[in-house]
């Protein structure tokens, strides 16, 4: 410990007789990005977006190491080199700076592809050149701040943030002075945790995003502030204790800095894009995916074989394409053995049932819970060692079901779980599954010393390839099976978003975060993969907004009347006509299967919220607003004339002619318009 005082008086005697700029500075420069570096290494952003240059915010210690206690910050910036790049990510340039302080030598280098016009990417190392260890507590890349005119009339700056929470707040939302969240993607509650590696920050005519391209979570924080009406800061923090000893070099993960006009959906369709080219891929969703769902969760756990043939001549009137068998028909969690009381011939009774599911024209899902075990569940008895455990000894709990984590790391806990994916599948005969819980989003590190771990973190980098094994056995099983993953209101981690060809709403506490997480998936999965709005029931029959973005539409309503103990979800005479309704205007236009156009509306500014789907040549666009009286603008459109119709009330509301068109309208709640083109 004396040493490292030693150490934080030389910097500070070190700055204090520097000049204020011991370099010119440098620049980096792609189509759209320049990131512009001081003497000290400090930086900022500048977009050029429309020909357009915009000073993004002032300049920051966009780059330090937090040595002893204290954020080294201040950097002598001593050389730099360029050179042309050609790698997995395409070809580029690439520029080398390095810097020094007091016992330490950083060296950033940053590149800019041509591919990726909005994006510089940067790897940070630092080398300790003094001759005493260095007591390291992290790391911070891509701090930087971004300026706007403060008003009183809206919020300066929107926002998408990608940590997960227990109470489920909203991925996307304005910022207010005194905001701050840490979007720690490691465990902020014992079982809400992980997330996307990205946050994005935004004003009116400009926005950065930031995050990390490692092809694994890691367990970084993306914390977003407004410490002042007129600023917001953003940035990827890594805290890990390690000791630097003379000579070592630490290396940050590989982390970015995009720019974008409009609202976040640039950034996440371009980070995709990024993990894409690295190697990332996903599968188009089975045309199956895009039929509407039934659930049978309205009956909650109590639900018996008799109430879900009991419903089935409604659903099949209605028009449904699938039917889940929800939480209810195992013994309990971990172990997945059929009830007797509900199945009393055991595997042959389940078998039955999806017959007479599919009999009646139906795809069959099974719903199921991985990687949860309750206390005494016959797989705790039997296998104790396969618990996560905590540093602690302690398990790790997950609170909805009262249950403790089983490990993703440890290969008995995969095998286990391969079998029961074959088991729903081949042997009772379901379509698909329906994985469920806030718990699979993310793993805490793993101290069991029964699975041999190398690191801890094994287990929270492990949470993606379990899902993996668990897609591709279901694959392997039956080529189409739909796997659907609900964890109940976190934020998607995308590492396990290539292992499932169903998103979901997952438990949406409003319409708003139904459309803003739609957004969100399309971002980040693309058009080919399904959305599930979730059940309807759960924003009071709102098939506007699933439909609007286009999302597949769901229920869990109960029939016959009083056939359930909670009535509130009874399929009554007025709303078995809504149903009727809506669910022939999601067959009839089926925007499922249509180009979800995120960049042509910001969510957070423009009025009325509006979102736009593209198909078979026509534009869907989708308004929304408590009451709208005024002119709505379409965006998007060729150089043409459309007819416009209002599909939802079949009404005809004349002809326009592109690229942009606006229309006086009146409307409470929705809006929703077809473009045809004449």
């Amino acid at each position: 410990m004396p040493r490292i005082t030693t150490l934080l008086q030389l910097v500070l005697i070190f700055w204090a007789a520097a000049p204020a700029f011991a370099a010119e500075g440098a620049r980096v420069e792609g189509r759209n990005i320049r990131i512009e570096f001081d003497g000290k290494m400090h930086s900022r952003v500048v977009a050029v977006l429309a020909s357009q240059e915009s000073v993004i915010g002032d300049f920051s210690s966009s780059e330090f190491i937090r040595v002893s206690g204290r954020d080294v910050t201040d950097f002598s910036l001593q050389a730099q080199k360029r050179g042309p790049i050609h790698d997995q990510l395409g070809s580029g340039s690439q520029t080398i700076l390095t810097g020094i302080a007091p016992s330490l030598q950083k060296t950033v280098t940053v590149t800019v592809y041509d591919a990726f016009p909005r994006i510089a990417i940067f790897d940070v190392a630092y080398t300790n050149t003094g001759s005493s260890d260095l007591s390291v507590g992290g790391w911070t890349n891509q701090h930087y701040s971004i300026s706007a005119s403060a008003s009183v009339t809206q919020p300066a700056f929107w926002s998408f943030q990608s940590g997960s929470y227990e109470k489920r707040p909203d991925w996307v939302l304005p910022l207010k002075p005194g905001f701050k969240q840490e979007n720690f993607l490691g465990m902020n509650a014992s079982d809400y945790g992980g997330g996307t590696p990205v946050v994005d920050v935004w004003r009116r005519d400009a926005g950065i995003g930031v995050g990390h391209l490692e092809m694994a979570p890691k367990l970084v924080s993306l914390p977003v502030t407004e410490p002042s009406p007129d600023r917001a800061t953003v940035g990827v923090e890594f805290r890990q204790n390690q000791v630097l000893r003379p000579g070592a070099t630490l290396k940050t993960f590989r982390t970015f800095i995009a720019v974008h006009e409009g609202d976040y959906f640039q950034t996440l369709r371009d980070y995709r894009e990024m993990m894409i080219a690295q190697g990332i891929h996903f599968d188009p969703s089975p045309d199956s995916a895009f039929g509407p769902i039934w659930c049978a969760w309205g009956y909650g756990r109590k639900c018996t074989p008799s109430q879900v043939y009991g419903a089935l001549p409604i659903v099949k009137k209605l028009g449904f394409t699938w039917v889940t068998l929800d939480d209810g028909w195992q013994t309990a969690q971990g172990d997945w053995f059929l009830q007797p009381q509900k199945y009393p011939n055991g595997d042959a009774d389940m078998r039955a049932m999806v017959g007479k599911i599919h009999a009646e024209g139906f795809k069959a899902q099974l719903w199921w819970a991985p990687l949860a075990a309750d206390p005494g569940s016959e797989l705790v008895k039997k296998h104790p060692e396969w618990l996560l455990l905590n540093a602690d000894g302690s398990k790790q709990k997950i609170s909805y079901w009262n249950s403790w984590y089983l490990c993703p790391a440890d290969p008995e806990v995969v095998a286990y779980h391969q079998a029961i994916v074959v088991k729903a599948l081949r042997d009772w005969g379901f379509d698909g599954l329906k994985l469920d819980g806030q718990h699979m989003n993310g793993a805490p590190a793993c101290y069991n010393p029964a699975h041999k771990h190398a690191r801890p973190e094994e287990s929270v980098e492990g949470m993606p390839k379990f899902f993996q094994a668990l897609y591709e056995t279901a694959r392997q099983t039956k080529p189409d099976a739909l796997v659907e993953f609900c964890p109940c209101g976190t934020s998607y981690s995308f590492f396990t978003l290539p292992f499932l060809n169903m998103s979901v709403a997952s438990d949406p506490e409003s319409a708003w975060q139904v459309r803003t997480k739609g957004k969100t998936l399309k971002a980040l999965q693309g058009d080919a993969v399904a959305y599930f709005g979730d059940h309807v029931d759960m924003t009071k029959d709102d098939f506007a907004s699933t439909v609007g973005v286009g999302g597949v539409l769901g229920t869990n309503f109960t029939w016959p009347e009083g056939s359930a103990a909670r009535k509130r979800g009874d399929l009554t005479p007025e709303r078995e006509k809504n149903f009727e309704k809506w669910i022939r205007i999601y067959k009839e236009e089926m925007l499922p299967r249509g180009e979800y156009a995120g960049i042509l509306y910001d969510i957070g500014f423009d009025r009325p919220e509006t979102h736009v789907v593209r198909k078979d040549g026509k534009l869907y666009y989708a308004f929304y607003a408590p009451q709208w009286r005024g002119k709505i603008m379409l965006r998007g459109l060729a150089q043409q004339s459309y007819r416009v119709t209002d599909y939802v009330e079949g009404k005809d509301l004349g002809t326009v002619r592109g690229p942009t068109a606006t229309l006086d309208v009146q409307f409470e709640k929705y809006l929703l318009l077809q473009a045809k083109p004449e």
